[in-house]
């Protein structure tokens, strides 16, 4: 019988875990903030793992960045100014630095270690993007950093760690965090949010509430979703601005023009589909009463 010692073992919740056999272990520690381990797999690649849960691999780490960042970037007219909250690995900072009328990129991930890790350890991931002088890093409480930000941006994207109880995040998915993104933005702005799991299993515990949280606060909200097989699950994104958006995919003939390279998975089939979400997820979110809020958070499990 083969030994488990050489395999990587996810729960996904208290009921469910998945195996991955690993080839290699790159680093297995913890910085001030939270455990971290990069793992080397057959089907993977490297993988970022944080506090137990994959936050992406080199094989599939492409459509979730695509996914977020994409459809966020082309209904602006032209993002100049972003922010980026989270985002580690440096492939979301990689995706936004790819649209040519980016001028600036303020990037705040709490977590120095993790981004000093990546480039060391996941080049694939950032292709060198924490090396471009558009970028502005900072180490510091992404809230905190906006709250006092008297910049405003055409675009903020956050690209988060769930929401767990034990976590360093969670009170980056309430409605007072979201006010305060929403003043970050010029009245064209738009943001973005990964939101969570959109599994049939859990997708009411968490992403359901944040959707139905973030309607609170912007007057255009849409929701949409992509499979990620590293997750082991579709997972959710959430886009929000102050002025009705296009989500037709109408106007990603233009994508050439905009980006300085193909993207692999985002286009206008991709697009549609993303944005076609089933029908017991909207029954859902039309249903939901919750909000998150800074004294009543709602936890991922």
């Amino acid at each position: 019988m083969e030994s488990f010692s050489n395999w990587y073992t996810e729960h996904l919740s208290p009921y469910q875990s998945v195996m991955l056999k690993i080839r290699k272990v790159l680093f297995s520690g913890k910085t001030q903030y939270q455990s971290v381990d990069i793992i080397e797999s057959e089907i993977y690649g490297r993988s970022l793992i944080l506090d137990g849960k994959t936050q992406s691999t080199e094989r599939d780490e492409y459509i979730y960045h695509e996914a977020l960042v994409s459809p966020a970037m082309l209904m602006h007219e032209s993002p100049a100014e972003v922010f980026i909250a989270g985002g580690g690995e440096g492939a979301t900072l990689r995706e936004v630095l790819n649209h040519k009328s980016v001028i600036n990129v303020r990037m705040v991930d709490l977590d120095e270690e993790i981004v000093e890790l990546s480039k060391l350890y996941l080049p694939k991931h950032h292709m060198g993007a924490f090396e471009d002088p558009r970028l502005e890093l900072h180490h510091v409480d992404a809230r905190a950093y906006l709250q006092n930000d008297e910049a405003r941006y055409d675009v903020v994207i956050l690209d988060l760690v769930d929401p767990l109880e034990e976590g360093t995040a969670y009170q980056l998915y309430t409605k007072e965090f979201y006010e305060i993104v929403k003043n970050s933005l010029k009245p064209d702005g738009i943001m973005v949010t990964q939101s969570g799991s959109s599994d049939i299993t859990n997708f009411r515990d968490c992403y359901v509430p944040i959707v139905h949280t973030i309607r609170t606060v912007f007057n255009w909200v849409d929701n949409y979703q992509v499979n990620i097989s590293g997750f082991g699950m579709p997972w959710s994104f959430t886009i929000a601005s102050q002025t009705p958006r296009d989500t037709n995919g109408i106007g990603l003939d233009k994508c050439n023009e905009r980006i300085n390279r193909n993207l692999r998975f985002y286009d206008y089939e991709s697009h549609v589909h993303m944005f076609n979400i089933p029908k017991y997820v909207r029954d859902e979110l039309a249903m939901e009463p919750r909000i998150n809020s800074d004294d009543n958070p709602i936890f991922m499990v």
